[in-house]
């Protein structure tokens, strides 16, 4: 009976808090700010995006899933370098306190710095706006990578360490057997608030590019006062992050107990 109330309980809570927030989106709309569609105005002016999301007509003119698809594949283009890049640079990290040492300050540094600030030296670099923005996905989405993954391999037990000592493990096989299995909690920690941060990054990088994708149709729809195509755009991120932090959820959960 318990456990019944309380699945009863996770799924209307959740549909109340929304039903909460469209109710003051609602009186937001109709009082303090008229300029702000209403959740019927926004469905009606954004229902063929919904309804068809697969339709094209122009670069810009595409019905929301294809632009969801397109920056889903720059996310998972930049999310895949970040990783590659950021989980050697912890293990490094992780297992040579000179090495540590040596760049920590410099990770310190690098890591705060803004996606914004970080895209014009990509376009200096590559002189085009696709591989700026891959750029820029991979550098500032590695960090939680980089740093879980230290934290991880400093964690491991040193009885580990003198075992595979003891066994004469050396390089990949010491990788394998000791290091990746140990480390691999945080690091899927940090795998999961890369893919985040890389979410977060492609909207705003396609907002400045101009790149076809959720945050370029959002940033069209901005210059053009089309509000309820922006909300549809909101609503669109909001979504697909929350799908993505569960989908990276559900694969931690799903090693930690392989």
């Amino acid at each position: 009976m318990n456990t019944r109330r309380t699945t009863v309980a996770e799924l209307l809570l959740p549909l109340l808090g929304i039903g909460l927030v469209i109710l003051l989106w609602s009186f937001l709309s109709a009082t303090v700010a008229p300029d702000l569609p209403s959740p019927w105005q926004t469905w009606v002016e954004s229902k063929r995006y919904v309804l068809n999301p697969f339709f094209k007509d122009g670069e810009m003119n595409q019905g929301i899933g294809r632009f969801a698809a397109l920056s889903l594949i720059r996310v998972a283009k930049g999310f895949l370098l970040a990783i590659a890049m950021g989980t050697p640079l912890g293990l490094a990290l992780g297992l040579s306190p000179r090495f540590h040492t040596a760049f920590d300050p410099v990770i310190q540094i690098l890591r705060p710095v803004s996606p914004l600030a970080w895209l014009p030296i990509g376009l200096i670099v590559f002189r085009r706006s696709e591989p700026a923005a891959l750029f820029t996905i991979a550098l500032c989405a590695m960090w939680p990578t980089v740093i879980n993954t230290a934290l991880g391999v400093r964690s491991i037990n040193p009885e580990y360490l003198n075992v595979g000592r003891v066994l004469r493990l050396r390089g990949p096989t010491l990788l394998r057997k000791i290091l990746l299995p140990a480390a691999l909690p945080y690091m899927f920690t940090g795998f999961r608030l890369s893919l985040g941060i890389a979410w977060l990054v492609i909207v705003a990088s396609e907002m400045l590019t101009g790149a076809p994708g959720i945050g370029g149709f959002l940033w069209q729809e901005y210059n053009s006062l089309v509000y309820s195509h922006i909300i549809l755009s909101i609503i669109t991120i909001g979504l697909i992050g929350f799908a993505l932090d569960r989908l990276m959820g559900a694969l931690e959960q799903r090693f930690r107990t392989a």
